[in-house]
């Protein structure tokens, strides 16, 4: 008989990812391709669903290359959860004041509409308990409502599909507009089973979105997995090489990708204090240019500063409360790389490539060691630096977008060593961020006793062991250490009808 696989698609904020894995959760074979980011204005992050879609297929031919096609039963999609524009014809949408119809998303990590969720917050409206009582410039009403007050005529009076970009890919691959729960939920105030929330769009000026039963944002919804459509559409398999009819999953927001492909892993025989525990036990954290910290609940657990509770949003009948910190691996870059011994530090990367395989990040990970004298000192070396890391704002618990960062115990010196101490100090701020989240969900009820890891941040041994320093548990680390690719197309695996839940995964 032969082996049976599924495509497993993650749309980051600055790649597209794929990967072939087997029934038993195992990765095959993966491919990866940049996309672009434009910057038009100082907090404005555009992109291109055009672009998307074909490095989406581009990876996805590359994974299946050499394998039958009747052999992949299912594909899933993850992506950022950032706002795709479409006109009725379903084509793209300027969403900047220059107007390439090409650059027609709004990135999750786009700021330019900090004022207008600043103004739904004030509103106070009901649905923004379930949020954590503050609307989120990163959230799709206040980008909405932006896109209303600033771009009406060469935007929003031509706009007849708002997309979360997972939903946007599972409906370019079966040419089903049913949105998935993760996404609606999680990002656009919906709720289940009552669904959309009619007065809440009329009290911020977006009643026009009522029209159509909701058409212009999604009238019918399902939870992640569910199988769209009748398939692949002829045209998107051969786009992606696959045959049509091949099932394709309702999609997750990335990091409710991860959290899936880490939150049910079996730990028997580790003695970790969540052993023999139910799931609500454990944390995800996925950590790459930002961090979402994922917990779930069988009751609704509403903690301040935190987004949910979110019913089915990433597990079928569990409640979600996501926190997140806007930016990690994107601050740690930013902190090193613009560290004026950051031209040393390559030099002495390049130096050492040929013998050791080294990258930046190893590379101070083992300077700092060597500073310290020993690896269980390292933290102590921190003990004069200090950074606040809202470098672009707080989203958890905190819940304030105008924060800004700021460092702590500089001196005049500019060595390799500071470099070092600087990276040090960002990823304990980091960890102690982690651990005000923790704090704000134990008050609201949540008993968290294991950390569950995932995302290119977890492969830096030291972010990891200053983690578990910090919040004093314990972590788990994927073996298959591509945990959101794994997450997706668990989702193409229960689109093919092979299980009959997720949580059977």
């Amino acid at each position: 008989m032969a082996e049976v696989f599924y495509v497993g698609v993650d749309v980051g904020t600055a790649s597209v990812r794929a990967a072939l894995v087997t029934r038993e959760g195992l990765l095959k074979s993966t491919a990866q391709e940049p996309i672009g980011i434009w910057e038009p204005e100082s907090d404005h992050y555009v992109q291109s669903s055009t672009e998307i879609w074909e490095k989406c297929c581009t990876v996805v031919k590359k994974v299946t290359h050499g394998v039958e096609k009747s052999q992949i039963r299912g594909i899933g999609f993850d992506a950022t959860c950032s706002l795709v524009v479409l006109d009725q014809s379903f084509q793209p949408v300027p969403v900047s004041q220059e107007g390439d119809p090409q650059r027609n998303v709004v990135m999750w990590m786009d700021h330019r509409a900090t004022e207008q969720a600043d103004r739904i917050t004030k509103n106070g409206h009901r649905v923004l308990s379930r949020v954590g009582g503050v609307m989120s410039p990163e959230m799709q009403p206040p980008k909405l409502l932006w896109l209303k007050e600033n771009l009406k005529e060469n935007c929003w009076n031509k706009a007849s599909h708002f997309f979360d970009l997972p939903d946007f890919l599972s409906w370019k691959a079966s040419g089903s507009l049913t949105r998935s729960l993760c996404t609606l939920v999680c990002k656009w105030t919906y709720c289940p089973p009552e669904g959309w929330e009619a007065s809440f769009w009329t009290s911020i000026g977006l009643d026009d979105l009522l029209e159509n039963n909701f058409s212009k944002i999604g009238s019918v919804t399902c939870p992640p997995g569910s199988p769209l459509g009748e398939g692949l559409t002829q045209e998107a398999a051969a786009d992606l090489g696959l045959d049509p009819g091949t099932a394709v999953g309702a999609s997750l927001i990335d990091a409710h990708a991860g959290g899936l492909g880490v939150i049910g892993a079996d730990v028997k025989g580790f003695h970790l204090p969540c052993e023999g525990l139910p799931i609500t036990a454990r944390m995800a954290l996925i950590c790459g240019t930002s961090t979402c910290h994922m917990a779930i609940s069988e009751q609704p657990r509403f903690v301040p500063g935190v987004w949910g509770p979110y019913l089915s949003a990433m597990v079928p009948g569990l409640w979600l409360n996501e926190g997140g910190q806007s930016v990690t691996g994107r601050l740690i870059d930013h902190m090193v790389k613009g560290h004026t011994a950051y031209t040393q530090l390559q030099e002495q990367v390049q130096q050492r490539l040929p013998f050791a395989g080294e990258n930046i990040y190893s590379y101070l990970n083992n300077h700092l060691s060597s500073m310290a004298n020993s690896c269980s000192a390292v933290d102590l070396l921190g003990s004069s630096l200090h950074v606040w890391p809202d470098f672009h704002g707080n989203r958890s618990p905190l819940a304030d977008p105008t924060l800004k960062g700021m460092v702590v115990g500089l001196s005049l010196s500019q060595t390799l060593d500071d470099l070092a101490l600087l990276y040090l100090a960002t990823m304990q701020a980091l960890a102690l961020g982690t651990l005000h989240i923790l704090e704000a969900m134990k008050e609201a009820g949540h008993e968290i006793r294991t950390l569950f890891l995932c995302g290119g941040l977890s492969k830096n041994n030291l972010f990891v062991q200053i983690h578990a320093n910090t919040t004093g548990l314990p972590v788990v680390l994927p073996d298959q250490t591509e945990a959101v690719l794994v997450g997706a197309a668990v989702l193409g695996a229960c689109a093919s009808r092979h299980y009959s839940s997720i949580q059977v995964e």
